[in-house]
C-alpha cells in the first residue's frame, strides 16, 4: 500500500492505493475523505481595511510577485503585481491614482478570474 496527498481544488486528500499483481481486486472502491488542512486558510482582511476600487483578476493564473504594498501610493498603469498565466508573465495595473489599501494575495497564491487582487482608496 502507497500513500498520497492530494489537492483538488483546494480541498487535501488522503489516499491510500494497494498495489495489486496482474488480478483486480475484488475489495468495493471506497469514497476519499477530505482530509484536515494543513494550514488554515488566510484569513480575509478586515472591512475598514478595504478600498472601494477593486482590482481583480482578469484571468486565471499564478500570482509571481507582489509589486506595491499597502499604504503606497500609486499612479494609473503602476504595477501592482505580476500574474502568470498560460506560461506568460501579465502586468496587473492600477486603474487609477490612489492608495493601496488591501493587497488579497501573495506570491505563489493560484487565483481565478474575478478574484480580488487588491483595492484602492
Amino acid at each position: 500500500m502507497k500513500n498520497y496527498t492530494i489537492t483538488v481544488n483546494g480541498t487535501v486528500y488522503e489516499v491510500t492505493v494497494e498495489e495489486t499483481g496482474s488480478a483486480p481486486a475484488a475489495a468495493a472502491p471506497r469514497a476519499a475523505a477530505p482530509a484536515p488542512a494543513a494550514a488554515a486558510p488566510k484569513a480575509a482582511p478586515a472591512a475598514g481595511a478595504q478600498g472601494s476600487v477593486k482590482v481583480e483578476a482578469p484571468m486565471s493564473g499564478k500570482v509571481l510577485s507582489v509589486k506595491a504594498s499597502v499604504g503606497q501610493q500609486v499612479k494609473r498603469g503602476e504595477v501592482l503585481l505580476i500574474l502568470e498565466a498560460m506560461k506568460m508573465e501579465n502586468d496587473i495595473v492600477a486603474p487609477q491614482d490612489g492608495t493601496v489599501a488591501s493587497i488579497d494575495c501573495a506570491a505563489g497564491d493560484a487565483v481565478d478570474t474575478g478574484a480580488v487582487l487588491a483595492t484602492l482608496r
